[in-house]
């Protein structure tokens, strides 16, 4: 999710008629001004509503009867106020407050980008070992039974890294709230849905980048408008349906539905745009998909509402108050799974959205490296990059008990999550569950784990507690290693939870059993709380077997700590 709101093209430090009965008028001229409306009825009971839509000057421009979602275009200004006389309507609400772009009557198919030279490496990223990913390729990778929905702005899916794993026949597009299968509709208009898939479920080739789970699946489902480059709540509910008619296991939703940050219920319009995106989210897992999203860029507190300045972003912002009973959709949807972004070192990404019982995981969203358009690479920040880890670490417990529930994997999810505890005051709750990080950071090894290790994987730890004295001499924890044979690894993993106020006092080296060190952490000025952190030590000119030292000095006065455990895995 970018950084200054989720939605996919704001700045980023930032598919056939389907089972749930989805009915297209024919495509109609746009007069301006038009403006987009859903129509709510009862589930399977919208004939007398789009029958009345034609006799209130609009347009049915997409129906979703097993829903009772009906997608309406007027240039009426009473539109709205007329459709709620209709006896059977129970909710009416425009979706947006500018005019619906010409390029609805005709959208364009977004052009195939030329594509630069394969990479000739693939290089190990730290988020992957953050979330231990790098050890589940060995146990599996994922299934090509698991199919994640990419719900953004496109993908490409011509890129070197993303076109096996890419599945076309259930792509398309949602953008303008109608579905268009046409090839290459699902085609990215940004980079931020190629960044995301990547991030998924790139593949392990040897060459760019490598996603959480390279084996599964990726759908695009482009939402995003062009020009605009908006998600507005129609272009939502047909991703969510479709998704669910398709068969999707997973989906990720790195966005807000616009133009309103927030939807309140005491708003009409906003009324319809709850109501029609819940209906949807519910009618996909359902169908068994489980919807994950980012939390949002806004440094804000969910579950303290009091202000939004920000909406309607399609227009003229005003401030207005509001309060908890205003949900952000898709991720304060009841069951979509909302994602927290952290940093490197396992704090709250200063951007990063929080809140008590509104954040359920967390997963690295800061500078995170994946694919963009045109074969290339790049990074991004935002909880839209920390969403897609926890896509595809779902992705891998789908292809691990392929018979979960959404419900039964949203607790996979949460019970296998790695705790982190509060890193600044604003942070309330518990090590275990916290307003931060929910239930803690997304582990795709212990998605994976069977109980065998994987192979070569042999682990040694030490747990007991070594006191660092404030400025003073060096202090070790060792750990003996003995049944490994030969060298230690190139990827030497060290685990590493030190708990220390002020982490930029420390210096933390690995001592090898013939006394060589390797330099984890300098002294700097990094103010953070705590080193709960997997670094990676080339040291493979190192006997395995002997007797290996964690080495801490804290080397400036004030703050205290103590090693809390380590470990090593070869």
């Amino acid at each position: 999710m970018l950084k200054r709101s989720r939605t996919a093209l704001r700045a980023a430090v930032t598919a056939a008629v389907v089972g749930a009965g989805v009915l297209v008028a024919a495509t109609p001229a746009v007069a301006a001004p038009t403006r987009a409306y859903l129509v709510i009825t009862a589930p399977n009971d919208t004939a007398g509503a789009k029958s009345a839509v034609a006799g209130n000057s609009g347009t049915v421009w997409a129906s979703y009867d097993a829903i009772g979602v009906v997608v309406a275009h007027s240039g009426a200004t009473d539109f709205a106020s007329r459709m709620r006389t209709v006896s059977g309507v129970q909710k009416v609400g425009a979706t947006r407050t500018s005019d619906i772009p010409a390029e609805a009557a005709n959208a364009p198919i977004p052009a195939a980008p030329s594509q630069a030279a394969p990479a000739t490496s693939e290089p190990l990223r730290s988020d992957m070992t953050q979330i231990g990913a790098d050890k589940a390729w060995a146990v599996n990778t994922g299934s090509a039974n698991v199919t994640v929905g990419v719900l953004d702005t496109g993908v490409d899916d011509l890129h070197d890294d993303l076109k096996d794993n890419f599945d076309a026949a259930n792509s398309a597009s949602c953008a303008y709230g109608k579905l268009d299968t046409r090839a290459g509709s699902w085609r990215d208009t940004d980079t931020h849905g190629t960044h995301v898939a990547g991030t998924i479920a790139a593949a392990k080739n040897g060459r760019g980048v490598v996603g959480v789970a390279p084996g599964v699946k990726i759908a695009s489902v482009r939402i995003a408008e062009k020009p605009s480059g908006l998600f507005f709540a129609e272009n939502t509910i047909c991703a969510m349906v479709f998704s669910g008619d398709r068969g999707f296991e997973v989906t990720n939703n790195s966005y807000y539905t616009d133009p309103w940050l927030f939807n309140c219920p005491d708003n009409a319009d906003q009324d319809a745009i709850l109501e029609g995106v819940k209906r949807a989210v519910a009618y996909a897992e359902g169908k068994g998909v489980l919807n994950v999203a980012a939390a949002g860029n806004e440094n804000y507190n969910l579950a303290a509402k009091t202000r939004d300045t920000t909406s309607p972003n399609d227009s003229t912002p005003a401030q207005r108050n509001i309060t908890n009973s205003c949900l952000s959709v898709p991720t304060e949807v009841s069951g979509v799974v909302s994602v927290a972004s952290i940093t490197s070192g396992n704090g709250k990404s200063s951007f990063s959205n929080y809140g008590t019982d509104k954040i359920h995981i967390a997963a690295p969203g800061d500078s995170v490296y994946s694919t963009v358009p045109g074969g290339r690479y790049g990074s991004k920040s935002g909880t839209s990059m920390a969403s897609p880890h926890v896509a595809g670490v779902a992705a891998l417990l789908k292809s691990v008990n392929p018979t979960a529930t959404p419900a039964q994997l949203r607790t996979l999810l949460a019970t296998q999550a790695d705790d982190l505890s509060c890193t600044d005051s604003r942070c309330s709750g518990t090590t275990a569950k916290n307003n931060f990080f929910g239930e803690g950071r997304a582990d795709a090894l212990a998605a994976v784990d069977t109980g065998t290790p994987p192979p070569g994987g042999k682990t040694f730890e030490n747990t007991a507690d070594v006191a660092i004295p404030d400025a003073g001499a060096a202090v070790t924890s060792s750990i003996t290693v003995t049944g490994v044979d030969g060298n230690a690894p190139a990827t030497l993993k060290v685990g590493v939870d030190i708990v220390h106020t002020y982490r930029g006092d420390l210096v933390v080296d690995l001592i090898a059993p013939d006394g060589t060190a390797y330099r984890l952490q300098n002294s700097s000025n990094d103010g953070a709380d705590n080193i709960v952190q997997t670094f990676t030590v080339n040291a493979s000119s190192e006997v395995a077997n002997g007797t290996w030292k964690l080495q801490v000095q804290d080397v400036a006065r004030v703050d205290v700590g103590n090693i809390n455990s380590w470990k090593l895995t070869f």
